[in-house]
């Protein structure tokens, strides 16, 4: 079996570093105006942005468990 080192920290440190990197642009976003909130079209574009990281945060986490034990 492998080791926490050669699976789950790789995946810490790429949605964690990652992430950071996400949360800096998404807060340029809303500071800069760059997005409406008042639009329908720019709400349903932030919620594609926040609901996509964790999208892949989740099947990447499924699948290194598949991995594991499968």
């Amino acid at each position: 079996m492998l080791s926490f080192f050669d699976t789950w920290l790789p995946f810490i440190y790429l949605y964690a570093g990652g992430g950071f990197f996400f949360l800096i642009g998404i807060i340029l976003i809303r500071k800069t105006k760059a997005i409406d909130m008042r639009l329908k079209r720019d709400r349903f574009w932030w919620k594609v942005l926040i609901f996509g990281f964790f999208y892949f945060v989740a099947i990447h986490a499924v699948v290194i468990l598949a991995a594991l034990y499968f």
